[in-house]
């Protein structure tokens, strides 16, 4: 005979699943740990800036005025602005967003270097709601309509 119940070898059994799956979450989350990108707004960047080289986001408003492309043609350097006028000076290398202006919206990826500056790897621009696609731009609030539902039928 067996020295459990059936209903108690059942209840070992979900025990132990728990406990894997636990473990396996706790396992997940800790080597996913420096994988997280924290986001920040210029404010809070400067207040309490990350450790130099941590992986973080930075949100704001291409500031008027900085956007500046380097000598090499292919780096851009611009500050990131908010609306405590908190500004931090970014840098990108790399082929820039189309809707990447100066007052528009930007989120760029990256980390601080030792000298304050954000290196960014990825830069994704915002658009505001009176964003209208180039396509659409010349023609009149009549011809857009009729284009939009001319390109929407059989899509319901």
């Amino acid at each position: 005979m067996s020295a459990l119940k059936p209903k108690h070898q059942r209840l070992v059994l979900v025990v132990i699943a728990l406990v894997a799956l636990l473990a396996a979450g706790l396992l997940a989350a800790w080597s996913l740990r420096n994988q997280a990108n924290y986001f920040y707004l210029p404010a809070q960047m400067i207040e309490n800036p990350p450790a130099v080289g941590q992986a973080v986001r930075l949100g704001g408003m291409v500031a008027e005025g900085t956007l500046a492309t380097m000598e090499d043609g292919v780096t851009i350097a611009f500050t990131v602005t908010d609306q405590d006028q908190a500004q931090v000076p970014v840098t990108y290398r790399g082929i820039v967003p189309d809707l990447f202006v100066e007052g528009s919206g930007v989120v760029a990826e990256g980390s601080l270097d030792a000298q304050g500056t954000f290196v960014a790897t990825n830069l994704l621009a915002k658009h505001d709601e009176n964003y209208v696609p180039r396509e659409l731009q010349e023609m009149d609030q009549h011809q857009a309509a009729k284009m939009a539902e001319e390109t929407t039928v059989g899509l319901e």
